[in-house]
């Protein structure tokens, strides 16, 4: 029984981890969308490259 609470209080953890991790790519999309259109509004070709390639590798 011991083993199975072991067990179940680590798919636990994992699956906490995963809503986290999924929480934080979310934000930091939402973060470069906002900068990206900044960038594009002021007309800052680098900041947009450099950002587009990040939101590019996070998703």
């Amino acid at each position: 029984m011991d083993k199975m609470k072991a067990t179940y209080e680590v798919m636990l953890g994992l699956a906490a981890e995963m809503v986290w991790d999924e929480a934080l790519r979310k934000h930091r999309s939402e973060e470069l969308y906002r900068e990206i259109d900044r960038a594009l509004a002021t007309g800052d070709e680098s900041a947009f490259r450099n950002l587009t390639d990040e939101l590019r590798l996070l998703n």
